[in-house]
């Protein structure tokens, strides 16, 4: 899958297409079918023994879907990649596609609470076990939690809602020290503003409902598989992938397949088993989103660094999440994994706590309040009474959710309109508690913090 040394913007908009050799379409064409016709006896034999690569039934593959994957794969600089219904679903086929009952798997604690839940609930109740790591830029910590039966890292680029930038090297170098792959859900960063497999992760995860898709009309998600770990390495560690499969022959995955034997285990027996099929309409949804990714994604993450610098200015303010100001302790991390921009998805504290936060979010007007990411409008929400709300006070105090932190995903909206809007919530909230108590909180240092992001 060769990028023929194109540019980014000129890879989502033409990478990975074929040509339709019936008709010429240049946009492919929405396979809306549940199966596809054999042409004789001969062809149903041997697509179902694998020696016929056409398709069989859209649970297992579909062409519109091929060309998502084909394009999403070539963007992460991935091998292959499987398209699934949600962002949840493709977590689940990774981690299913590694793991079995007994396992363990070392996982940032600074993640989806969604991907949470997915690790200490339901695959807590299969017999595998995680491990939180508290700072995820400590790699001793990392390598600490790592146990004879660890078979999987887990992180996030750009953590919700804390903009917490991931140290991807570090992190997977850890990982493969222990001989064991590292998972990364790309899902706020998009392959526009970085690559975790050119950085050493060996499995990439997406949420496709959000930036790579843009305009929040359908769901999907993606499992990109670098291509790059050995499974052979270690035979006893990933059994399920070195023992002999009668459906192969005798032979295993490794046998067959070599370093595509991990994603064909995952599309052939997790997601066609498990069936998180998306709909081909979906995926051609998804596929038009991708193809002005660079540029929104340009647009948020000027529209967002422009936002959190008016934000850290405030008085009603104690802190603004956001690794592309210099006072944030990830910016470092930022320069580095992520020159084009720190994302769009970040949280800001207001000192009122939860009666200045519903204030705030009551009087804003171009924000929507809804609980969803990556939208080409700006949304806002309040997660310790809504996708935290879960989580007991001490531990969102633990994750520094506080109860006056306020989440915003901004959108390519005109700058100035949105700070007109946000500048309505401040009013409310000056209205409803004041608004001293938030630079007092700040510390004397604020005011000059403030004054450098200014400059």
């Amino acid at each position: 899958m060769s990028h023929d040394g194109h540019g980014f913007t000129t890879e989502q908009v033409h990478g990975g297409f074929r040509l339709d050799a019936d008709h010429g379409a240049r946009v492919p064409a929405v396979h809306m079918t549940s199966g596809f016709l054999f042409e004789d006896f001969d062809q149903a034999r041997d697509r179902f023994a694998g020696t016929d690569d056409g398709y069989t039934y859209t649970r297992l593959g579909n062409p519109t879907n091929a060309d998502v994957e084909r394009r999403i794969a070539l963007l992460e600089r991935g091998a292959e990649a499987i398209l699934v219904a949600s962002g949840q679903a493709a977590a689940t086929v990774a981690f299913l596609g590694l793991l079995q009952a007994g396992d363990h798997v070392v996982s940032a604690q600074s993640i989806y609470e969604g991907t949470r839940g997915l690790l200490l609930q339901n695959l807590g109740r299969l017999g595998i076990e995680v491990d939180f790591v508290a700072d995820a830029r400590d790699l001793d910590a990392w390598a600490a939690a790592v146990r004879p039966n660890t078979k999987a890292f887990f992180a996030e680029t750009i953590p919700n809602p804390k903009n917490d930038v991931l140290d991807i090297a570090g992190v997977a170098a850890t990982a493969h020290r222990a001989g064991v792959p590292l998972v990364v859900d790309n899902t706020l960063a998009t392959p526009y503003l970085v690559r975790p497999i050119e950085h050493g992760a060996d499995v990439v995860v997406h949420s496709a409902s959000k930036f790579l898709s843009g305009h929040g009309s359908g769901l999907g998600g993606v499992v990109v598989d670098a291509g790059t770990f050995d499974w052979s390495a270690a035979p006893e560690r990933w059994t399920h992938l070195t023992t002999p499969e009668h459906a192969l022959g005798g032979r295993s995955y490794v046998d067959v397949h070599g370093p595509r034997a991990w994603v064909v285990y995952a599309r052939d027996v997790i997601a066609s088993r498990i069936g998180p099929t998306p709909s081909p309409f979906n995926a051609f949804l998804l596929r038009q989103g991708i193809e002005t990714l660079s540029l929104r994604v340009e647009r948020h993450c000027a529209n967002a660094l422009a936002v959190a610098t008016w934000l850290d200015q405030q008085p009603e303010v104690t802190s603004v999440d956001h690794a592309g100001l210099a006072s944030s302790p990830y910016h470092d991390l930022a320069q580095r994994y992520l020159p084009r921009g720190a994302g769009s998805v970040f949280a800001f504290t207001l000192a009122g706590g939860e009666p200045a936060a519903r204030a705030f979010i009551d009087a804003v007007e171009l924000f929507s309040r809804m609980t969803h990411l990556g939208d080409v409008r700006s949304l806002v929400l309040h997660p310790a009474t809504t996708t935290h709300a879960g989580r007991t006070p001490a531990e969102r105090a633990a994750q520094g959710i506080d109860d006056g932190l306020v989440r915003l995903s901004v959108g390519i909206e005109d700058v100035a309109d949105l700070l007109r809007d946000l500048e309505r919530g401040f009013a409310a909230v000056r209205r409803a508690v004041g608004s001293t108590a938030g630079r007092e909180a700040r510390g004397a240092s604020a005011t000059g913090r403030a004054a450098t992001q200014v400059a």
